[in-house]
């Protein structure tokens, strides 16, 4: 214990570490990282003793036993009655003059003007429990009258029906629970957020999670907005990926309060903090960790340029996962009906429960899958009985992502749409960690062999394009007569660089990936220029994906991999991986700027919109010399064309090997069924059809680049006659599709 013992009142830079008892959780680490250099707003604390002697000033202390000694925390009314009266009792108490005294003198000797008043428990803040946000904060607090009343509603919150239930919960004695008040130079944040010295979800300790949202950083904590989420790797501060979110309303304040306000349009979809100001927090929270030797979960504000560290606590949901777990975890191969942001691990299954608010806590029976737009506090009666929790709003440091991890239960938040799409009595299935919910739970290269290109250097308004994928034949191909590359395979680059990107990452080793991915790329790039290199981003399924290095621990076991988790998808739940290839096109870019980007298999345009964000947040649409396509490979695709098109995305390109095998249902590699494979059923036609009418519409460009134009020379004619504007084909078939596209074409103009 520190000199400040018996001190009602006690500044920043003379409490630390020692003094919880006096000033609690929060008040302590704000103590210990002022003295540590951290910057910390400067500001004084009202002690646990205060507390005490107004306490025994209003003769509290057996009306507080009587009160709560016979509580059912159980019945949601009962609890509510006790908690506000007890409240009440509080607010109108005597503050002793002695208390008032020494409280005005360190606010004038401070020189604050605008405050934050905070809670501080004694019993929050330590590594196995957090309370978080069980007591009051008020902000923007002006005036030593306004002060006062704020530190009495901070005593008083101590016995919120959240705050009883809690402690009751985890069998804390309320006796012996103390409240503490910190007065702390408010902070007027532009942007402001939280940051883990450890993925809170997967615990993976190498990672650093900030997560930021324009304003005031309660409405990241209340969950009232999906915020930025910014992973970076420790000791290299590497950022793995970015995931920015659109914010229509801040909290600010205005005149003399704290009101929520729209967020300026020509901001709301931007990124909140430069990489440069992510590199510099995720040094703080590396710091923090190291000062006190266990991972941390760190409030953080930015008024400008000056950085605010506002609060830190140890992360209190870390656990042990069995390697058991983990596997049956990885095991789920359903489509899922909703997604969001993964924020507490585990997998249940339950009965939909929809409340509007908090007042509805008692329609949720044991095993529910408690669904709300948000949670506060209150929920937390509720939330002890549910097996999951779903939100439209929030991020991995909301109080529903907090509390559940506490809990132990699986949380999926920032879905959006949860309390419309689901109803209730649905049943689902909730992947905590891979963010998922559900309705109701090796690869052979044949090389080609060396073609004699006869150079028929016949002229087409179509443009005639190759299919490629190996690096070593990038030369000899751009010797062909053709107008580039319109489908550059990933995959077999990323096999050759032999390491699954996320063992790369865990490795350390992501920047040689990126290195030897950029390598690969460019070389197609150079051969080709200034002709265009369509490079689609890779399309490996589970399976293949499990055959490179360090694969078997990153990928589930797939009864059906074309269907499962591969695409568009995996960029949107796994975007530091995507972010290694995002990050190699913009180096080769910076040199060839003739490379496009292609997005495979995307299933929606919500999942369209949120590649096509992840690629805006790198500064790739800032030239106009970049394409952005999409392949139509699936029935979708051809249905919801206009819908994919208004997201943003200069062409499209057919990959009729997909599109025929998911539109007839069939699949072309099992000789049960094979012969049912024909990209020339009607079906297909009108599907290919349809794409290039509604793309010559809407002022797209249209391809082809499955096998069906290599091996179907009618199809090359049809195809021509509906008006695409490029046919990209194997090098085998280059000479024979030119000849026909050429004859196609003359027939179209009249000729003979």
């Amino acid at each position: 214990m520190s000199t400040a013992q018996r001190l009602l009142v006690a500044n920043f830079k003379d409490i630390d570490k020692n003094d919880l008892p006096l000033v609690g959780g929060k008040g302590a680490n704000l103590g210990e990282m002022t003295k540590a250099g951290f910057p910390v707003p400067k500001g004084f604390a009202v002690t646990t003793y205060a507390y005490d002697q107004f306490v025994e000033e209003n003769a509290l202390n057996t009306f507080l036993k009587d009160s709560i000694n016979n509580l059912d925390v159980h019945n949601p009314k009962e609890l509510e009655r006790v908690a506000e009266s007890i409240q009440r009792k509080i607010e109108r108490g005597n503050i002793p003059e002695e208390i008032v005294k020494d409280v005005f003198d360190a606010y004038k000797k401070d020189k604050l003007n605008l405050v934050a008043v905070r809670s501080s428990a004694t019993a929050e803040d330590l590594p196995d429990a957090s309370f978080a946000g069980q007591q009051a904060t008020f902000l923007n607090v002006k005036g030593e009258a306004n002060l006062l009343d704020k530190v009495r509603k901070c005593w008083a919150s101590l016995f919120t029906a959240r705050a009883i239930f809690y402690r009751n919960e985890n069998k804390i004695p309320h006796e012996k629970v103390k409240i503490s008040v910190m007065v702390q130079e408010m902070v007027q944040s532009k942007v402001s957020g939280v940051m883990f010295s450890i993925d809170p979800v997967s615990n993976d300790k190498e990672t650093i999670v900030i997560e930021a949202v324009w304003g005031l950083g309660e409405m990241i904590v209340q969950g009232q907005v999906v915020p930025d989420r910014y992973k970076i790797q420790k000791e290299t501060f590497s950022i793995l990926s970015k995931e920015i979110s659109t914010q229509d309303v801040e909290l600010i304040r205005i005149g003399g309060e704290t009101k929520e306000s729209d967020v300026p349009q020509k901001i709301r979809a931007s990124q909140k903090i430069d990489d440069k100001k992510i590199i510099e927090l995720a040094k703080y929270a590396s710091r923090l960790q190291e000062h006190y030797y266990f991972p941390q979960d760190v409030e953080w504000a930015f008024d400008g340029k000056n950085l605010y560290i506002v609060q830190t606590r140890p992360v209190t949901t870390i656990k042990q996962v069995s390697k058991k777990a983990a596997e049956e975890k990885q095991g789920s191969t359903l489509t899922p009906i909703l997604t969001g942001s993964g924020a507490s691990p585990g997998i249940s299954s339950g009965h939909v429960r929809i409340l509007k608010s908090a007042k509805e806590i008692d329609r949720v029976k044991d095993g529910d899958i408690l669904v709300s737009v948000m949670t506060s506090p209150d929920f937390v009666p509720a939330m002890k009985k549910a097996s999951a929790i779903i939100t439209d709003s929030g991020g991995q440091t909301s109080h529903a992502a907090i509390v559940s991890r506490e809990l132990g239960v699986p949380c999926v938040v920032g879905t959006n749409s949860a309390t419309t799409t689901l109803k209730d009595d649905d049943i689902v299935t909730v992947d905590g960690e891979k963010g998922l919910i559900f309705r109701g739970g090796d690869v052979k290269v044949k090389k080609n062999k060396k073609i004699k290109e006869e150079k028929v250097k016949i002229r087409t308004a179509t443009n005639l394009y190759v299919n490629l994928a190996e690096v070593e034949r990038a030369k000899e191909i751009s010797n062909f007569y053709v107008d580039g590359v319109g489908l550059l395979r990933a995959e077999f680059m990323i096999a050759n660089i032999g390491i699954h990107p996320k063992e790369a990452i865990k490795n350390k080793k992501q920047d040689k990936f990126i290195d030897k991915l950029t390598k690969g790329i460019e070389t197609f790039c150079e051969a080709f220029y200034p002709r265009p290199v369509v490079y689609r981003a890779t399309d490996f399924k589970t399976n293949e994906y499990r055959s490179l290095n360090g694969g078997k621990y990153w990928e589930p076991e797939e009864p059906n991999p074309m269907l499962g988790f591969r695409g568009a998808f995996r960029y949107v739940t796994q975007p530091e991986v995507f972010n290694l290839e995002v990050q190699a096109i913009k180096r080769v870019r910076e040199k060839y700027d003739n490379l496009w980007l292609m997005a495979p298999f995307v299933r929606s345009p919500e999942e369209l919109k949120k590649v096509r964000r992840l690629l805006s947040i790198e500064g790739l649409f800032e030239k106009t010399s970049f394409k952005f396509w999409m392949m139509v490979e699936l029935p979708v695709n051809v249905i919801r064309l206009n819908d994919f098109i208004d997201v943003g995305i200069d062409g499209v390109s057919v990959g009729s090997n997909d599109l025929t095998m998911l539109t007839l249902g069939t699949d072309r590699d099992n000789a049960e069924v094979s012969q049912a494979f024909n990209e020339m059923d009607p079906a297909v036609l009108w599907s290919l059809k349809r794409t290039i009418r509604i793309c010559n519409k809407r002022g797209v460009t249209s391809s082809i680049c499955g096998q069906a134009p290599s091996t179907h020379e009618e199809l090359v004619e049809k195809l021509v006659k509906w008006g695409t504007t490029s046919i990209s084909v194997n090098p085998d078939a280059v000479n024979r599709v030119r000849k026909v596209i050429a004859e196609a074409e003359n027939k179209l103009a009249g000729g003979n």
